[in-house]
């Protein structure tokens, strides 16, 4: 029985060594941008904002106010995807509080095939004459600076298409669980290492904060090309990136994230929307997945449990190792370590998760959002 938990244990710390020893890092924070307050102010006309908004009236305003401190002229179009609240109404008067030039666009009724989002986006891009898009969701606020630090970033790099990865809300006991852990993951998914190489087919972004060229939309035929896609942000970079042009994608603080997730239940519909799409609709790739986590995030710590010495060595050797690979994240937001210890239950929720999906997809329910079922 031994040698058959050495073996087990074995395998699940091979995994946490290797995620810690391959090149590219993909539990290391390396590619971050944070805004520089001294950047704020500038001209920002060649710039039009994209805003698709659906019943956002507790954000919108915020999102606004942040769009205001990042310079002058720049130019701000909000699609209202038939919100059924105040959201325009609340948008119009913090418009004319701040002397935004906000243009308000009062969505269609939503085509089959499109999800939400990009239908809205897809009728914003009518209006843009800009040479510079910005995409950003309707509960996203910018800190000062950060639009003209992306630009930059933008010429640096050589990518005409860049993307930040909101700084979630970690302020309740489940959104400090669970949220960290969801970069943490989308990380190890998508390493921005490779994502940020031009040598690799990987292409990931943010979709509430990318910066991109226009006329990208324009060379891809618009949004139209994404119409069906639930990971659209990483889907539209897989696009750019197919077509020759590097993509840039990166942590910060400075682009921050205004919905709470107070209780299990509302992260738990925010996961189970997309995870066996992400897994595209498999069952195999769900079965591989369930025995990957469960053997990573479980074999060690049941192999602490065992008295032989060389099984207890490898379970030390392996949750030490799974520790170690999240502390960065915990530390990038400010968290404390004590939660790397919650990492095989986090891992053990993030697939239940996947497996509610997955069982949503088989009963023909669909994904919910914003009070919409997309059937895939």
């Amino acid at each position: 029985m031994e040698i058959v938990w050495s073996l087990l244990v074995l395998v699940g710390t091979s995994m946490w060594l290797a995620i810690l020893l391959v090149p590219w890092s993909p539990w290391h924070i390396t590619d971050f941008l944070d805004s520089d307050s001294s950047l704020a102010q500038e001209d920002l006309s060649k710039i039009t904002v994209l805003i698709p908004a659906r019943n956002e009236m507790k954000t919108i305003e915020a999102v606004l106010t942040g769009l205001e401190a990042q310079g002058c002229n720049l130019n701000i179009i909000l699609i209202d995807d038939q919100s059924r609240d105040s959201t325009v109404e609340v948008a119009r008067k913090a418009a004319g509080r701040k002397g935004l030039g906000l243009r308000i666009i009062s969505g269609r009724p939503l085509p089959p095939g499109w999800s939400g989002k990009l239908w809205a986006l897809e009728q914003g891009l009518s209006f843009v004459k800009t040479p510079l898009t910005l995409l950003i969701d309707a509960d996203i606020k910018l800190q000062p600076g950060i639009l003209v630090a992306l630009e930059k970033t933008m010429k640096q790099n050589g990518s005409p298409f860049v993307s930040l990865m909101a700084e979630m809300r970690m302020a309740s006991f489940w959104e400090k669980l669970l949220m960290p852990a969801f970069i943490y993951f989308f990380k190890l998914i998508y390493p921005f290492r490779l994502s940020n190489s031009s040598s690799s087919r990987i292409a990931a972004a943010a979709g509430g904060c990318i910066l991109l060229e226009t006329r990208l939309l324009k060379e891809i035929g618009g949004f139209q090309a994404l119409r069906g896609e639930l990971i659209d942000d990483c889907a539209l970079a897989g696009k750019i990136k197919s077509m020759g042009h590097r993509t840039w994608i990166g942590l910060t603080h400075s682009v921050q994230s205004l919905r709470a997730y107070n209780d299990l239940g509302t992260i738990w519909d925010m996961v189970a929307r997309t995870a066996f799409t992400q897994l595209h609709y498999s069952w195999f790739l769900l079965m591989l997945c369930t025995i990957i986590m469960v053997m990573a995030f479980w074999a060690p710590v049941v192999g602490l449990l065992f008295p032989g010495t060389a099984v207890k060595f490898l379970a030390v050797a392996g949750f030490g190792a799974m520790m170690l690979s999240y502390l960065p994240t915990l530390r990038f937001y400010g968290l404390s370590r004590g939660w790397a210890l919650a990492l095989p239950v986090i891992g053990t929720l993030y697939l239940a998760m996947t497996w509610a999906s997955a069982i949503q997809y088989w009963l023909g329910e669909g994904s919910h959002w914003k009070d919409r079922v997309y059937i895939s």
